[in-house]
This record gives C-alpha cells, structure tokens and sequence, in this order.
C-alpha cells in the first residue's frame, strides 16, 4: 500500500503543536540537490516538501534560549549529536547534560562501581568540552530502563524542563524502528511524553512554573528513520571529536587512535591520516574512522561525512525535528485577512 509521507506526518508523528516557533531560522533544501537518488537510502527515508538544511549562524542568534541534551548512556550524545549540541551553544544557547542511567554495566573498570564512577566522570567531561553547564545524572540502572515506571521519568523530565526552562530537546528518537536497547526507547518515549501544561504534575507547581518547549531533535542509533533535517556541522567537528576524545569508558576515546598506529607500525605499516603523534593519531582516529568511516558507531547509520555530502555541506548531522506545527487556518488567516 502506497502511503502519502506528508499526510502521514499530518496524522501520525507530527500530531499536536508545540509550545511555540522553531527557535532555529533554517533554510530550505539547497539547489540543483537529486532528492530522489536518496529517497529510499537503506537508512534514512525523507520527502522533498519536508527537507530543511539548518545552516551554521554566524553571531548569537540563539541568546537567552536553553537545550537539553538527553542521552540514556555517557557516549550518546558526543556521538550522535555533538555537532548540533556545539553548534547551538556557539550561537547563544545555554545548555544541560541529562544522563537516564548509570551506565554500571557499560565501560571499562575493575568493578561495577568503578565502571560507574568512570562514566560519570567521562560525561562531566563531555558537558564541559560542549559547552554544556551542569549535568543530572538520574541515575537507573544500566540496560534496564524498562523495568521502571515511565511516568516518574516523564515526571523527573518535565520538573527538570520547567526548573531549568529548557526551550529545546535532542534526543533518541521515539519512534525509529529496530531499536532493541530499552534504555534508548524509554528515553526517547519519556521525552517525547513531557508535555508540560499546567494541569500536569501540580505538585510540582510549588517549586516551579509550567514551561513549555519549542522544539525537539531526535536522532537515532540504527536502522532506517524519517529525517526532514540536515544540521551543518562542519566549523563544530572538531568540538565534536574533542567531547568524543572524552568518552574514554565506553566511547571512542581511550587512546585507540595511537593504538592503531602502534600496531601498524609492528606490521611495517602507517596511515598517514593518523599523523605523527599519538596526540594526533587519538584525535584523528575519532574524526575521519569513528566519525567518517564505516566503523562500528556507524555500521548502521550514515557517517556525518556521508550524510552531508548530498547537500554539499562536508560535515552533517541528521535529525527528526518538531517544531510548532501551523494550523490550516494560521495560513488561512495569514492570505485571507485584511486590516480593519
């Protein structure tokens, strides 16, 4: 059965307004740009009518706007987003890490508690290479996000909304199929669940204000998923690598670049991308393997490389996004209404 994407999104994903206008000033899809050669990528689906290039903004276009940066586990983020996260900082955004778990079965250590300890210390790390002020760890256990009741997750998120006056999310995506880590679909179904009008959770309304969001960026890990954006990243990848270079736990940090270059150069060989160093071997191994190659981060989702080659941009992320939704009768009123 043929199914109509935009009539889709009318009734399925893209139902109920936000709050308020799309805080990014996004421009339309660049000129002379073969959509349909990329339609039906393996990994990604979008429609012309849909598809918006959100282009780097030179000053602070964002000023006195807050984001939060949601990831169930410490390396989320820095892989998945880092670049949006970066580039909306630079342009004026006040921003806050929040971290679902604890991450006690991921990463390196001696003991579970130590592999803990290490992964709270590499998201810290993470927010303050971002440019991200403060991180709230809540602190579930590792890989099962699902045993726990979703609604006191929704409720932890919107307090956290409304105390901090977040005016964006970038998130898991809440509806991208094959996704069999609980910790990211529970995220990402809490989040999307945080609607913050004033009659829910009053309890909290002692303490805070009803605050509502703008807009939200979802990605993903694997799999195919409905995009309608394309987020420029390339004056922010090396922002990017160096909150990588952070994740030494479990993300691609911990030295592996010079590690490489070690073992190549036993064998006779070198990979004049890594450079000379193990300084530069670390951060290059993130930057053009981790981020660029398709290496196991990205097995299963385009590179940032090879999601803006497309569109002409050398460094790309690709998100799901909803903003404020207009209504039929917003674009009735704009063509039909005349001044008294």
């Amino acid at each position: 059965m043929k199914i109509n994407r935009k009539d889709f999104l009318k009734t399925g994903f893209a139902t109920g307004a936000l709050a308020a206008a799309p805080a990014v000033q996004a421009q339309p899809r660049t000129q002379g740009v073969d959509l349909e050669k990329y339609r039906f990528h393996p990994l990604h689906r979008f429609s012309n009518d849909e598809m918006v290039i959100e282009r780097e903004q030179q000053g602070k276009p964002h000023a006195g706007k807050v984001l939060a940066a949601i990831q169930p586990h410490s390396d989320d983020i820095p892989i998945f987003a880092g670049g949006l996260v970066a580039k909306l900082i630079h342009e004026g955004y006040r921003g806050y890490l929040i971290r679902t778990t604890n991450d006690d079965s991921a990463g390196s250590g001696r003991t579970r508690a130590e592999t803990m300890l290490n992964d709270e210390r590499d998201t810290a790390a993470v927010a303050k290479a971002l440019g991200l002020e403060k991180v709230y760890d809540l602190s579930y256990r590792n890989h099962n996000l699902d045993e726990i009741n979703i609604k006191e997750l929704t409720a932890r998120f919107v307090f956290l909304i409304r105390l901090l006056k977040i005016d964006t999310i970038i998130s898991y995506d809440p509806w991208v199929p094959y996704d069999n880590n609980p910790d990211h679909y529970i995220t990402a179904r809490a989040v999307e669940a945080a609607y913050t009008g004033r009659w829910d959770y009053p309890e909290q309304l002692d303490v805070v204000q009803p605050h509502g969001i703008s807009e939200r960026y979802y990605f993903t890990r694997r799999g195919p998923q409905f995009i309608n954006r394309i987020v420029e990243i390339t004056s922010h990848i090396d922002t990017k690598v160096r909150a990588n270079m952070c994740n030494v736990t479990q993300g691609p940090g911990g030295h592996n670049g010079r590690r490489l270059k070690q073992r190549l150069a036993q064998q006779g060989l070198k990979l004049p991308i890594l450079g000379d160093t193990d300084e530069s071997a670390d951060f290059n191994y993130i930057k053009h393997i981790v981020l660029d190659l398709d290496s196991e981060v990205h097995r299963l989702t385009p590179s940032d490389r090879e999601v803006g080659k497309p569109f002409g941009l050398e460094w790309a992320e690709r998100y799901y996004y909803r903003g404020r939704i207009p209504s039929k009768l917003d674009g009735y009123i704009k063509q039909n209404a005349v001044r008294l």
